[in-house]
């Protein structure tokens, strides 16, 4: 048996509107106003201590402890507003069935908080369709390390090496590498230009293509 792992934002649903709206609350309280803005989506998929950094430093403010003091603010306001903005891209969620159908599992390995992806799923309606889901804190470490990759396949009872990643990220990248599995890096997220540059064994334009370039990678 053999497992397809998704990561979460950017590659399964483009969360990015609601953690921007979740920083910008942030900077509001600080009396900076909205400072991150639709043009920030790439940011926004790097997490709650990226946008952080990346609107103080905007503004001249950007110091550590304003970062480490206003993050949990940001995980609670994003909870509490967690799937208004979020969709799931087009046909992944087709996609998916499909692979269901050829016999392989599939399960989810993010760097968001464990909390949060399993109420995003669920808001989405879709956390029945998945056999797993590891987060950022599930386990004492974190995507590039492998061993979130490793546990999210286990958990679908499919041998750690027996799987790819899809994702969106330099990180996702070298999580596959770091696994010795196959990548494959979609190109319709903020950051799309830049995957090719990451050297993939597949690049993704559509979610109609992945059953084709699993079978691919997998069979090899």
């Amino acid at each position: 048996m053999t497992a397809v792992i998704f990561d979460l934002d950017g590659t399964l649903a483009d969360t990015s509107g609601d953690l921007l709206a979740a920083a910008n609350l942030c900077f509001r309280d600080m009396g900076l106003g909205d400072v991150l803005g639709a043009a920030d989506a790439g940011v926004a998929l790097r997490g709650g201590r990226a946008m952080l950094r990346a609107g103080l430093a905007r503004v001249d403010q950007l110091h550590e402890g304003t970062v480490d003091r206003y993050y949990p603010v940001l995980l609670e306001a994003y909870g509490a507003a967690i799937s208004v903005h979020t969709r799931l891209y087009p046909g992944a969620m087709e996609a998916i069935g499909v692979l269901k159908s050829h016999g392989h599992a599939v399960g989810i390995c993010t760097n968001k908080p464990e909390a949060l992806a399993e109420q995003l799923m669920s808001d989405l309606g879709v956390r029945d369709q998945f056999g797993s889901l590891i987060g950022a804190d599930t386990l004492p470490v974190r995507k590039p390390d492998p061993e979130p990759l490793f546990e999210a396949t286990r958990r679908l009872g499919v041998d750690p090496r027996a799987c790819l990643l899809v994702g969106d990220s330099d990180t996702d990248r070298k999580t596959a590498r770091a696994a010795g599995v196959p990548s494959v890096l979609v190109t319709f997220g903020p950051s799309g230009d830049d995957m090719a540059a990451l050297e993939p064994e597949a690049l993704l334009e559509d979610y109609a293509a992945l059953p084709a370039v699993v079978a691919t990678l997998l069979n090899r």
